[in-house]
């Protein structure tokens, strides 16, 4: 399997889980005002990204994965590592886990539709 026919490759790079050509969502960056519209089907091959109504529903609990391996490998870094003072590190965490709350959304997103469909296999 070649680098850019992976799940991650998809997940990573805003593309389709299926083709990897088409984008996910209708905006390039997390941190634009419409962070969370995404197309119905793919631009590219047409695979459909509403399989059924509520199916994200349970790309929060992904997203709750994202937010706790963030939090705990910050944790480790500056508090045990670097020796900051948890209460600097609370007061710096907060903010941060909002202003990445719309990048954590869509990486979530992809990620769920991404254990669903499976990238097409590679001619050769």
């Amino acid at each position: 399997m070649s680098v850019n026919h992976s799940r991650l490759y998809s997940i990573v790079n805003n593309k389709c889980p299926r083709c990897q050509e088409g984008d996910f969502f209708v905006s390039k960056s997390a941190f634009s005002r419409n962070f969370d519209k995404m197309h119905d089907h793919c631009p590219h091959c047409g695979e459909n990204f509403m399989p059924e109504p509520g199916f994200y529903w349970a790309s929060m609990f992904v997203s709750y994965a994202f937010y706790t391996i963030y939090t705990l490998l910050t944790f480790f870094i500056f508090v045990k590592w670097l020796d900051v003072d948890l209460d600097y590190y609370l007061v710096g965490l907060v903010p941060t886990l909002i202003l990445l709350t719309p990048y954590f959304f869509r990486l979530a997103r992809r990620t769920w539709l991404s254990i669903f469909i499976a990238p097409k296999p590679v001619a050769g």
